[in-house]
């Protein structure tokens, strides 16, 4: 799990519920080549980070995806499908400008801890 970019914990437990900061494709410190790469990779930061909290991809409940460029969203839906399986958070998909170190794709995620 590559160290956070800015001033901010990964995760935070409230109650019942842990909050996953948003997640790029880093892998060791690097944000990794190619769109769906990077869906793949931010998607595997939130398991490992949800991991550490003892939960799983299908604990999540509400995801906040981040595009650069809402021409991806195809690409996208269809790696994060492939990513969270038949588990469907309630979702949303938001175009900026831009994200940190360059990235193409962020997520944050809400999870159930039951």
């Amino acid at each position: 799990m590559s160290k956070p970019v800015g001033p901010y914990t990964p995760a935070v437990r409230a109650g019942e519920l842990v909050f996953v900061s948003g997640q790029i494709g880093l892998l060791e410190g690097v944000v990794i080549e190619g769109f769906e790469a990077q869906v793949r990779q931010s998607i595997s930061n939130v398991a490992a980070i949800l991991s550490d909290h003892d939960l799983k991809l299908s604990d999540v409940a509400k995801a906040t995806v981040y595009l650069t460029d809402m021409s991806n969203y195809a690409a996208m839906n269809m790696a994060y499908l492939e990513e969270f399986g038949g588990h469907l958070p309630a979702r949303a998909v938001v175009e900026v400008s831009a994200l940190p170190l360059g990235a193409l794709f962020e997520i944050e995620t809400v999870a159930h801890a039951k």
